[in-house]
């Protein structure tokens, strides 16, 4: 079946008992057992099983390509599972631009536990020089989290498998419909399910999935179950509902984020867009041969300091100034604001998390608040 139909039919099921077609939210945090003790329905306790998580799990796989996909409370939750499921004292490579969130829980939660480096993905010899004999992950984040960077999966699949290294991609920012990471041969994709997937800035989750059920995935379901940091059957089912039009609010997302970045690019107040569709882009292509499509994040330079670019965010009348992404309305922050003293972005770096306005609206109220400074 093509995406289209996955997103729709691959998480519901007719329930037996109604005969309702779409899926009810099961609520239950416990099973009857049958008469033998088994549980012959497949659900014995709710941090286990739920019927609306399996859904859930089975969409998200499909989605992706995998076999399998286990469902968490958030993203830093599924983050949290993988670097759980290393041995201690394994070494993990991270892009120097990692989504701070999940860079603070290796440098904080993991510190002496774990080691790690976080360097620049994209030169080849500084990866293979940082590689060291407990080296046992590498995580990409593609494109990067707020720089847009682009990392060759397949060229760190290729690094990694020559060292018995595992791959883990952060799919987050692209979505399945924007790029298909296990099919260029990574051994695991998360999502912080909160943004596209969720679509409407009303649930949080996250998610893995992997191509094979192998003893590393045992690991995680088992981090999964006993820990219980597990999606409530309520934000899997709404979660569940809002994937059935992910493709179709995925290709308005690229489309408005491609046009306005183009705008942006030729504004008199900005100094620079990162977009991987812009072919002033750095890696524009590699996004062109890796990405389906080119999603719906951009960041821009202001042409100024922090003063100005604060005025440009507080000028803007539907860009919502907040933290997180994906959602239908559009988004906008002074991302380096949000990262702390240690960050990385440009004080005058703003991201934007296109929306699925009118693009002539969009463009209207940007170019009127640029136009403030």
């Amino acid at each position: 079946m093509k995406i289209e139909t996955l997103a729709i039919h691959a998480a519901n099921h007719t329930d037996a008992s109604t005969a309702a077609v779409i899926q009810p939210i099961v609520l239950a945090t416990t099973f009857e057992r049958d008469e033998d003790g088994g549980y012959s329905k497949g659900f014995s306790y709710s941090r286990a099983g739920n019927p609306n998580r399996l859904s859930l799990e089975n969409v998200l796989a499909k989605l992706e390509g995998g076999v399998d996909a286990a469902a968490f409370s958030s993203g830093n939750a599924a983050g949290m599972a993988v670097f759980q499921s290393l041995k201690p004292g394994t070494h993990i490579i991270a892009p120097d631009d990692m989504y701070h969130g999940l860079r603070n829980q290796l440098k904080i939660l993991f510190n002496g536990i774990l080691e790690f480096d976080f360097i620049d993905l994209n030169n080849e010899n500084l990866l293979k020089n940082t590689i060291k004999q407990n080296t046992g992950l590498i995580w990409v984040e593609t494109p990067s989290n707020p720089l847009l960077k682009i990392t060759d999966i397949k060229e760190m699949v290729t690094v990694a498998h020559e060292n018995n290294i595992k791959v883990a991609c952060d799919n987050t920012f692209a979505s399945p419909l924007g790029q298909q990471p296990l099919k260029l041969g990574a051994d695991l994709v998360m999502h912080s399910t909160t943004k596209y997937l969720g679509g409407h800035s009303d649930l949080t989750g996250g998610a893995l999935i992997t191509p094979v059920k192998d003893e590393w995935w045992e690991r995680i379901q088992q981090i999964q179950q006993m820990g219980g940091a597990i999606s409530s059957p309520a934000d899997c089912y709404w979660l569940t509902r809002s994937i059935k039009t992910l493709p179709y609010r995925m290709r308005a997302h690229a489309e408005n984020a491609g046009l306005l970045a183009s705008f942006l690019d030729n504004h008199a107040n900005v100094e620079q867009v990162l977009y991987p569709g812009l072919t002033s882009h750095p890696q524009h292509e590699l996004a062109k041969e890796q990405m389906l499509n080119f999603g719906g994040m951009l960041s821009f330079l202001v042409k100024g300091g922090v003063v100005q670019t604060e005025r440009v965010i507080n000028a803007t009348k539907l860009f919502t100034s907040a933290t997180s992404l994906g959602g239908v309305e559009s988004l906008i922050e002074r991302r380096a604001a949000i990262e702390g003293p240690d960050t990385k972005t440009p004080q005058n770096l703003l991201r934007v998390s296109v929306g699925l306005e009118h693009i002539d609206d969009l463009i209207a109220d940007m170019d009127a608040a640029l136009n403030q400074i």
